[in-house]
């Protein structure tokens, strides 16, 4: 450990701007999808894999990054993680076609994983228990802001620099990062491990990406044979049995395992890590249908979308740090389930308003009860699933925290992805087939047909509707018109049916979170 004097609270502000970058990755991605779907050669399935790979290696080596910090040093462990993030930071952004995005943004969920981890560690270790409540406020804070400001300035980005930027603006930020963690954090050496669980990572990686890519891709391979004899549900069953084999293993191994299970004896610890991996499903199940719906269907721009959702950052920042006091002298465990209830009703008050008629701030208070939501949710979970925690296990149940939250974002982004993609073919081949009544019977089939080969791509499905159906001049007019209705229509109805998804899932993350305890502070505990 350094001898320099220390100043707490500068060492984490050197971290959070880390971790902002780390947070603003998981969302900015998804409202520049219409950007990359005009400029890049791909369908929708591609791009909403740019999002989730980040998301799957991220999750995938979060416990290794958090036993490589066990191991030597946090700090030493967060400056590496940051270089690999600002490097691949600018190869996202020099990739020329979406094969080299989709592996340089994995490249930067390593990065991403190898600085996670270390944040809560530093919590631990640079406050004394009974002051840890508005150091987690911080931290709600910036992973508040990171999450819910990526629209705004991946919106702003995209639309006047190119979507390129959204990867690029992490350059500078990545650089200033390095340069205050390397000034300010202190080297701590917590202790040493004697050995890694490569069986456990390789269980874990190959169980989490084998379930990912079944899920993800079912509707591309029509929940059918994928290559050979495999089938989509043997990847997904194999992934199970692998991820069945992890925990037994750690279960068997006395030396070093990746997740000790001695660490869910603590039910604080369990059901906090649940809810905050159904918090993770949440949000980023929520991003891509509400993204989809106001651009494609209501027309907004890349950065008016981001200025609707702004409030919602700007609340759930601002309260981040008062509900991190607060959860230091209420039940905490309340303001969570308040927290989790808010956004339940956020998200359902969107669904309800949501038509292709609706005027996009009507949506505005919907946005700040969500980011209500935000606010209650972040501070307090974290305080007490991290409150009850030994201190030699900090470093170790930071990583499993922190996976437990990317495990649920993988999940969200690839089961709410996959179900948008099948509502959108469901609901406008629905709606095509309604409006083309309007049509004389000749020109019926190939207006029908040209709208539902249209629908994988998105948003561009109103430019491409009608294209190719060898329309009469007399009739192309009335087939634009209806064409335009069907899809917005159709686009509404998907949105609007994948929010109910990420809605169910709060409700157990409500039921998850009434089963813990009241956390006291630690105070005469040695850290």
């Amino acid at each position: 450990m350094t001898t320099k004097p220390v100043n707490p609270w500068a060492a984490l502000s050197a971290l959070c701007l880390g971790f902002f970058m780390v947070m603003l990755d998981t969302t900015i991605v998804p409202i520049a999808m219409p950007s990359m779907l005009r400029e890049l050669p791909t369908g929708l399935n591609a791009v909403v894999w740019v999002v989730s790979i980040y998301l799957l290696a991220y999750a995938v080596l979060m416990l290794l990054g958090s036993r490589l910090g066990d191991r030597f040093g946090p700090r030493r462990v967060c400056l590496a993680g940051l270089a690999v993030f600002t490097v691949a930071s600018v190869w996202c952004g020099l990739s020329g076609d979406v094969g080299t995005l989709i592996v340089a943004r994995a490249v930067r969920g390593v990065g991403a994983a190898l600085l996670a981890p270390q944040i809560l560690a530093f919590v631990g270790h640079l406050f004394p228990p009974a002051e840890r409540g508005p150091a987690m406020g911080m931290w709600a804070a910036t992973a508040g802001l990171g999450t819910v400001a990526g629209p705004l300035l991946g919106g702003v980005l995209s639309e006047h620099l190119g979507w390129e930027w959204i990867f690029l603006i992490n350059v500078p930020l990545g650089s200033v990062a390095l340069v205050l963690t390397w000034l300010l954090v202190p080297d701590w050496r917590p202790r040493s491990v004697r050995s890694f669980d490569v069986v456990g990572i390789v269980l874990s990686g190959a169980g989490l990406l084998l379930i990912v890519f079944g899920v993800q891709n079912g509707h591309q391979y029509d929940w059918g044979t994928v290559f050979g004899p495999v089938s989509v549900f043997e990847i997904i069953g194999l992934g199970v049995a692998l991820l069945a084999g992890f925990v037994f293993w750690q279960r068997g191994n006395r030396r070093e395992p990746l997740m000790p299970l001695s660490v869910f004896r603590n039910r604080n610890f369990s059901s906090g890590t649940l809810t905050w991996a159904i918090f993770g499903f949440a949000l980023t199940g929520m991003i891509v249908p509400l993204v989809l719906y106001l651009q494609a269907v209501l027309g907004l721009t890349a950065t008016m979308a981001g200025l609707l959702t702004a409030p919602m950052s700007l609340l759930a920042g601002l309260l981040g740090p008062l509900v991190g006091r607060a959860s230091d002298k209420v039940n905490g465990k309340y303001l969570v389930m308040f927290g989790l209830a808010a956004l339940m009703g956020g998200l359902g008050a969107v669904a309800l308003q949501a038509s292709p008629a609706t005027a996009p701030w009507a949506l505005l208070p919907a946005f700040l009860v969500c980011g209500l939501g935000f606010g209650f949710i972040l501070a307090p979970i974290t305080n007490l699933a991290m409150g009850a925690v030994e201190p030699h296990l900090l470093g170790t149940a930071s990583g499993i925290f922190n996976t437990a939250r990317q495990i649920g974002g993988v999940f969200g982004s690839a089961t709410v992805g996959v179900l948008l993609q099948t509502r959108i073919t469901t609901s406008i081949t629905n709606e095509a087939n309604s409006a083309a009544a309007s049509l004389p019977a000749q020109y019926r089939a190939p207006f029908v047909t040209d709208i539902v080969k249209s629908a994988a791509s998105g948003g561009q499905l109103v430019n491409n509707a009608t294209r190719g159906s060898g329309l009469p001049a007399d009739i192309a007019t009335r087939a634009s018109e209806l064409a335009t209705h069907v899809v917005h229509n159709g686009l509404t109805d998907a949105s609007k049916q994948a929010l109910l998804l990420p809605m169910g899932i709060l409700l157990l993350g409500i039921l998850a979170t009434a089963t813990m305890r009241p956390v006291q502070p630690l105070v005469n505990k040695p850290d």
